[in-house]
């Protein structure tokens, strides 16, 4: 029983709810705990047990602040998530241990995992099919426009657009169809199906049909894994805690964020905290929501699908303090990116990070969940943004009910998880703390040749006067004094304009790689909005363009209505790839070119891509400006960077009255409330129609409906894995392992990539000859992690890896020596010829064996091959725990021994006896064929990883809890 049982208590709005209330239990200590922390503590009194978790536990972490860094401590996630390469091995080894229940006489029905588990498939995808946009069409600054061509055999080039009904604004030309009407870019148009109008016309922005590409690639899919699905689905039918999300849904950590996330538990009436342990690297952007979450390897998330907890140092937690206001001019990627250079700069490696302060409430959670993505940019294992109301806020916007958010809130308020703004609230301690004031954050542009060179905004008009000051290089001009301010008039559709250095005449705007947060776009949408109602204009000459990257981001800037307004400015949409900043720009008008070129005018682009480098864009515009989309359309209404916005108008508007940008700049509460309520709420809404509604290739798969999974033998994607060959219903005790070999004699810090299959098969290999020998073609291979349900192949793919340098060998290859018999054969062929001779096998390393990142069948291979324990001088953490879980004994050699000061050779039989009795880095005599004696450290840290090692490893100890 849990001895925290009498913390239990009713919430006092909703007394049905009951809930352990830890903020009593912990008293003033946990008052001072930083969030992240509090939700361990809570895990571990929820989770007690006496036996996986322990009173010790819960109170090491409740004394946090002496303990961090010191002790190990079990956290239990309330879920896990998976993607398809991950998930696979996982589902097979719950379908093999269902068969290995009933065999020994146990009911297969109760297997099923103990965490609730949501399974993504989204990374089978592969782009077979492929077209593009031909990208100087239409010529969105006038003259004939082309259609836009797409290279498909199977659909004809789009039609050319009808032509212009008017004029309007001192626009030239049909800037796009004026017929589509306003219907079509009101909110109510965004409730289209996403899913069945993933683009829409770059003309019209009417929907088009799918893309033949999109169904084509799907068709491929479907075809290329219908084994792995039809498994998936076999599983999402029989298995109870488990939901398969089929492919054509989304990326897992979007969907983790958008669709998956609980926030608060709520398990028949009884709450909790919402958190996370996920196989894919983005799982920390949960934490923006106030969700605890991270990236772990394939064995840790079984292990917790499996019922048992994670094993984590009680991490340090960094405050990162946020203060001031944000600079008006600033856009989110400002803040974002500012907050990870700082962080970097401040060494969180390894640790927490938790967002406090008065400056938090400005950051929205698309923010919030950016900077927490970026987790591996700066080092830490999470970054923290507890629950407040600019959450409550989004989440009612997602699609939570109220009555949801009632309960979430007087729960997350009962203990103390719920940060407020009030000054009277308390702050958590933390280990360090760094402060940002956000008021020191200001908007960059780069340029005018290369994309290191940035520029305050405020700095602009100076800098480049600067830039023609100064000699040719990298920056500079070297334009005479006397000629700086030099105009050349040119006459344009009619009218006069007046060209001078710092003139602008391309203006970009592209959804790209560094501008793809929504908000961003958003803010050059209603800035636009606003510049219209003002009664500013840019100049016809200026080519100006809006290629958003993707359909959604049409869609969103459609569904907020801000999309007439950026095209009565001449930033229609042209198409969605590549444009600008590679070059792909319609020339200039002829007139505008001469101009340049006569009057040696140093004429400028702006856009918010990712190049800029001189002459790119235009061979006449040597000067190119990166900056944010918002930027790039005042910078096309001034019509020059010669400005200082801070004192000079953008221009004129109606009744003649000066307008500057700060008149027409969006605030970031209207930013976050038409993100929040106009492109939030479409966007979950359809992802929710989505789910629920399935898709047609998925609904139509036919799957097995038995209990036990019918294994096809012929199968090269899924087979039974031999994990619970020996599985009885007590365990025996730890065999002792007499006259081992060694299998691979490996120098320092071989890494998982060196043991663990990974990417292509080698036509080589012996993973290639076993696929050979079932009469599969190279090109029917596919690779390892599409392979990973098949033990067969992962086995052979176990130290394939061809930069494996085994000391037997001499040279990199994967390759070693089978002493019996004196060959050099593959890895797996020696270990198949020790297991057929009845002779165990060992490892011995170096230091830091298991590097990098975690994987599954980095212990699973070796296992299977035959390796009872491995010997090396040190282990990377999380290797040396999944050893342990998959049976194989982590021996370490004692300070300052090795086998070159031991004198081993590696040609020796070694063997080694584990008494029943064994204890946590108990030291264990090591005796040779050749009379040596020496003495290793037995790397088990604590009795429960004894007892997993004594039952085979954690997939033997749960399924003799089954039994």
């Amino acid at each position: 029983g849990n001895p925290y049982q009498p913390a239990i208590e009713a919430l006092e709005s909703h007394p049905e709810k009951k809930f352990y209330n830890v903020s009593k239990l912990g008293g003033a200590k946990y008052d001072t705990l930083p969030y992240s922390i509090r939700v361990l503590f809570e895990s571990s009194v929820r989770n007690c047990d006496g036996f996986l978790v322990k009173e010790t536990d819960a109170m090491n972490i409740l004394d946090w602040k002496t303990k961090q860094s010191h002790v190990e401590v079990p956290f239990c996630p309330a879920r896990v998530v998976l993607q398809d390469f991950t998930g696979i091995p996982a589902m097979v080894d719950f379908a093999a241990m269902r068969e290995a229940v009933r065999n020994a006489g146990g009911d297969p029905v109760k297997v099923n995992p103990a965490c609730p588990t949501d399974l993504t498939v989204d990374h089978s995808l592969q782009i077979d099919f492929s077209k593009c946009a031909i990208q100087n069409a239409p010529n969105p600054g006038g003259g004939e426009q082309k259609p836009l061509a797409r290279l498909s055999p199977l659909k004809p080039p789009l039609r050319k657009p009808p032509p212009c009904r008017g004029q309007s604004g001192g626009q030239s030309g049909c800037r796009g169809s004026c017929g589509a009407g306003e219907a079509g870019r009101s909110t109510g148009a965004f409730s289209a199906q996403i899913e069945n109008t993933p683009i829409l016309c770059p003309f019209h922005l009417q929907p088009v049909p799918e893309p033949e590409t999109v169904l084509k690639n799907q068709e491929m899919e479907f075809g290329r894994n219908r084994e792995r699905l039809q498994f998936f689905k076999w599983s999402s039918k029989v298995f109870e805690n488990i939901s398969i999300i089929p492919p054509e849904t989304g990326m897992a950590h979007q969907l983790n964020l958008e669709y998956l996330s609980r926030v608060v538990f709520d398990v028949k009436d009884f709450l909790h905290p919402d958190s996370v342990v996920g196989t894919d690297s983005h799982t920390t952007m949960v934490n923006g929501l106030g969700i605890l979450g991270w990236g772990v390897g394939g064995i840790e998330t079984e292990a917790v699908m499996l019922g048992m907890p994670l094993s984590l140092a009680l991490p340090e937690v960094v405050g990162c303090e946020l203060t001031g206001t944000v600079s008006p001019l600033a856009t989110s990627i400002d803040i974002v990116l500012s907050i990870t250079k700082h962080l970097r700069q401040a060494d969180v490696a390894g640790k927490f990070v938790e967002f406090f302060g008065s400056g938090v409430s400005q950051l929205s959670v698309a923010d919030r969940t950016t900077i927490a993505n970026m987790c591996p940019e700066y080092g830490a294992i999470l970054s923290f943004f507890p629950v407040d109301n600019v959450t409550l806020k989004h989440l009612k916007h997602a699609g939570f009910d109220k009555p949801k958010l009632e309960v979430m809130e007087a729960y997350l308020k009962a203990v103390k998880l719920f940060r407020s703004d009030e000054s009277s609230s308390r702050e958590p301690e933390y280990s360090q703390v760094v402060q940002v004031s956000l008021g020191s954050i200001i908007p960059y542009v780069s340029g005018p040749k290369r994309s290191q060179d940035r520029v305050a905004v405020n700095n602009m008009k100076s800098d480049f006067q600067a830039c023609l000051n100064e000699k040719s290089g990298v920056k500079g001009f070297q334009i005479a004094a006397e000629k700086q301010n030099d105009i050349v008039p040119v006459q344009y559709e009619g009218n006069e304009y007046k060209l001078s250095h710092g003139c602008v005449v391309i203006a970009a705007v592209i959804s790209c790689t560094n501008n793809c947060n929504p908000s961003v776009m958003l803010a050059a949408g209603l800035l636009a909005k606003k510049a219209v109602e003002a009664g500013l204009a840019v100049k016809p000459y200026i080519r100006t363009s809006l290629s958003p990257g993707s359909g959604m981001v049409t869609h969103y800037l459609s569904s907020s209505g801000v999309l007439p307004y950026l095209s009565k400015l001449g930033f229609e949409v042209v198409g969605y790839g590549c444009s600008t900043c590679v070059g792909n720009t319609a020339p200039l008008p002829e007139a505008i070119r001469n101009a340049i070129k006569q009057g040696e005018i140093i004429a400028c682009g702006v856009l918010s891509g990712t190049k800029n480098f001189e002459g790119r864009l235009c061979d006449c515009v040597r000067a190119n400006y990166l900056a944010s989309p918002p930027l790039v359309v005042a910078y096309a209404i001034a019509g020059t960077v010669r400005i200082d916005f801070d004192t000079e108008p953008l221009g004129t508007g109606f009744n003649g009255k000066s307008i500057y940008l700060r008149d027409i700049w969006p605030t970031r509460q209207e930013l976050h409330t038409v993100e929040e309520e106009c492109v939030i709420s479409s966007m979950f809404r359809e992802l929710k129609e989505k789910m629920e509604k399935g898709n047609k290739r998925w609904n139509l798969l036919e799957a097995p409906e038995s209990i036990l999974f019918p294994w096809d033998l012929k199968s090269t994607y899924i087979r039974c894995p031999s994990f619970f060959d020996k599985l009885a219903k007590e365990a025996a005790p730890p065999a002792a392992v007499e006259n081992a070999h060694v299998l691979l004699f490996l120098g320092d810090s071989v890494t998982t990539d060196h043991i663990s299959p990974a990417g292509s098969i080698a036509r080589s290999s012996a993973a290639a000859k076993y696929l050979t020998s079932k009469g599969l073609t190279p090109r029917e291979f596919n690779s390892y992690g599409a392979r990973r349900g098949n033990d067969a192949v992962m086995t052979r793919g176990t130290f394939a890896n061809i930069k494996l340098l085994n000391k037997f060998i001499g040279k990199p290859a994967p390759k070693t020596v089978h002493f019996p018999s004196g060959q050099t054969l593959d890895v797996f062929e020696a270990a198949e010829l020790y297991q057929k001779e009845g002779i165990p096998v060992i490892i011995l390393a170096g230091k830091k064996y298991g590097l990098g990142s975690s994987r599954d069948w980095a212990a699973k291979g070796p296992f299977l091959l035959g390796v009872k324990a491995v010997l090396a001088e040190s282990y990377e953490k999380v290797h040396r725990s999944q050893l342990i879980g998959i049976g194989i004994a982590p021996l370490q050699f004692r300070p300052g021994e090795n086998p070159a000061t031991l004198g081993l050779t590696g040609r020796e039989q070694f063997s080694i006896l584990f008494p029943p009795d064994l204890s946590p880095r108990m030291t264990l005599d090591v005796k040779t064929s050749t009379g040596k004696v020496f003495s290793v450290i037995a790397l088990f840290e604590n009795s429960m990883e004894i007892t997993l090692y004594k039952n085979g490893g954690s997939l033997n100890f749960v399924a003799r809890r089954f039994l």
